[in-house]
């Protein structure tokens, strides 16, 4: 090599661990806690108690790792296809060089709690049969007066009455006052559904109130509400939200309306078409505050995760996570084998089964129930002909008995002193008793004279 060759610069060469520790570290460093929503797939819950899963849309998915610790503190119930929302940071696995999200807080997103818990009550309530089309009664078709169980203050009774007026104004109507949100709600529609029922001074009772969150309607999805409109002796038209909305009281009632203008139109008689008016104003003051709690929390949260960067504990929970997955490995090869053995077992049972003395056992329990059969037979055979043999005897013998010889008209005669039988005349002297045998009966005589004869 001539002296005026270029020198090259020395090579740095890293490791790939260094590098996935680098990545990890620009990763954790550069973005801050995040908040994702996503449906969970891929679910994996090992013994370490940690949770794995990931986050999809329509489009991407991404791993994610929620340590035991965090684990234990929330109430989500995870399952595949649930609906998620989570604040996490973003990480990279450095053996496998992957990145994922570590999860430190998880919520179901929007009103997944209190559908879970809607679905529930309905089922059961279903199952019972409270929702059964045979309890449904038709409404009158001209109500006499109409009862209706609402907020008095809400724009749900005033649609109602507005309706009503417009419809069929010369049906009376009776309110009866009801808070349709808030605790002790459920009880307080209950207790008037009961009244009215009582009262039946209303040929239909409409069951209102405005639209809103499920949140909002959740007094109508309450047991007790459903309990009263089916025990109820007035018919029911429950109008409770807008026409999306669907509560217990809707499928329990005898009549569903999408509004409570809409449950006014069935109420009465009239041609003119229905228009749904209900829209509740937007809590503004709520949301300004929601939103600025939530800057808030994701301040705190990618400050808390600036100071957990360099904190021991995310070796250990990578550490963790790489057991867990030698775990799952484990498992899979322990299950794998039994699978094995259980195959070969069973290859094994079906030759026994081939040489099992089985079959000839059966053979020999037929040769002996044919053998037990001709026993039997012959049995049968042979006191059939000492029966037969035994009747001979028996006519033979009774041809030769005394009492043969007594039904031809003869007699036994005997001393009746001493029962000894008379065969001389002479031997027995006059007046003395004696005993005559006949073939029928016995005779007590005296005698009188008696005669010998010779033979």
């Amino acid at each position: 090599m001539s002296s005026g060759a270029e020198t090259l610069p020395a090579r740095e060469v890293w490791t790939v661990s260094r590098l996935n520790r680098e990545v990890r570290v620009l990763l954790e460093s550069g973005l801050p806690s995040l908040w994702l929503e996503g449906e969970v797939s891929n679910l994996s819950r090992p013994a370490s108690g940690h949770v794995y899963f990931s986050l999809k849309d329509e489009q991407a998915q991404v791993r994610c790792v929620l340590w035991r610790s965090g684990a234990l503190r929330t109430a989500v119930a995870f399952r595949n296809g649930l609906q998620l929302l989570v604040r996490a940071r973003v990480s990279v696995y450095e053996p496998r060089g992957e990145y994922q999200l570590i999860v430190d807080y998880a919520e179901e997103a929007g009103e997944g709690a209190l559908r879970r818990r809607f679905e529930a009550l309905k089922a059961r309530l279903q199952a019972e049969g409270l929702f059964d089309q045979a309890l449904k009664r038709p409404l009158p078709r001209f109500p006499r007066r109409i009862g209706v169980v609402t907020s008095p203050s809400g724009a749900a009774v005033r649609d109602v009455l507005h309706v009503l007026a417009r419809r069929f104004p010369a049906v009376p109507v009776r309110i009866y006052p009801v808070p349709v949100q808030g605790e002790g709600a459920a009880e307080k529609i209950a207790a008037a559904l009961a009244l009215a029922s009582r009262r039946q001074d209303c040929d239909v009772l409409i069951l209102a109130r405005g639209g809103g969150s499920l949140e909002d309607l959740w007094a109508f999805n309450e047991e007790i509400v459903a309990r009263a409109v089916r025990a109820c002796a007035v018919p029911v038209i429950a109008g409770v939200g807008h026409e999306v909305d669907f509560t217990i009281a809707d499928f329990a009632s005898d009549c569903r309306a999408p509004t409570p203008s809409g449950a006014a139109e069935l109420a009465v008689p009239d041609a003119a078409e229905w228009t749904a008016r209900l829209q509740r104003d937007a809590r503004a003051l709520c949301a300004a505050a929601a939103g600025r709690l939530a800057r808030h929390r994701d301040r705190i949260g990618w400050l808390a995760g600036r100071l957990q960067q360099g904190h021991p504990g995310n070796r250990l929970k990578q550490h963790g996570q790489r057991l867990d997955e030698l775990e799952l490995r484990l498992r899979r090869a322990v299950a794998s084998g039994l699978e094995r053995r259980a195959g070969r077992l069973e290859r094994l049972c079906s030759r026994l089964a081939a040489r099992a003395p089985g079959p000839r056992v059966q053979a020999c329990r037929e040769a002996v129930a044919g053998l037990a059969g001709r026993l039997r037979s012959a049995t049968r055979q042979g006191l059939a002909l000492r029966r037969g043999r035994a009747d001979s005897a028996s006519r033979a013998l009774h041809a030769v008995s005394p009492l043969a010889t007594l039904g031809r008209g003869y007699a036994i005669a005997t001393r009746a002193a001493d029962g000894t039988i008379l065969r001389d005349a002479a031997a027995v002297p006059a007046g003395e008793d004696i005993d005559v045998r006949l073939a029928r009966g016995r005779l007590r005589a005296r005698v009188t004279s008696g005669r010998s004869t010779s033979r």
